[in-house]
């Protein structure tokens, strides 16, 4: 059978005991994506950068598809965390760059004014795979060179 999306463990993430995303019901369009690792997500500062939640895995999916990284809608109310970035885009070829293999980070701002705490396997994000559509002038023949932010 050949393989046309999913998730797997990043490089350097094989002893973690990452579990891989599921959908929580059968119509949700979002995987749950879990922290790799216990966190701290400092309340806002001015200045501040966003914190990267390591979630210890990567995504692979066909050449016409992205990973869409979507906040869980409780995340605002209850926590203060924010998407840095609004929405995360995961393009197919990220999978498996030589910078860091692929692996998805979810890059959060925290509104809140005390420090957040993530706790190892605690869901931080809903991931959806979905089909993109290109320009009838499309010249696109690029190749992506790294990791994260490489494409400028």
């Amino acid at each position: 059978m050949k393989k046309l999306r999913g998730f797997e463990i990043a490089k350097g993430f094989e002893n973690y005991n990452i579990n891989l995303p599921i959908r929580k019901t059968k119509n949700s369009a979002g995987y749950d994506l879990e922290a790799a690792e216990d966190c701290v997500i400092p309340s806002f500062k001015r200045g501040n950068k966003p914190t990267l939640v390591k979630t210890g895995l990567k995504a692979y999916m066909c050449e016409d598809e992205v990973l869409i990284l979507a906040n869980r809608s409780s995340n605002p109310g209850k926590k203060g965390l924010v998407l840095a970035n609004s929405i995360g885009v995961i393009d197919s070829d990220y999978y498996g760059n030589s910078d860091n293999d692929g692996h998805i980070m979810v890059s959060f701002y925290n509104v809140k004014d005390e420090d957040v705490y993530i706790k190892k396997g605690e869901a931080v994000a809903q991931a959806i795979f979905q089909k993109f559509l290109v320009t009838d002038d499309d010249v696109a023949e690029g190749e992506r060179t790294g990791g994260f932010g490489s494409t400028n």
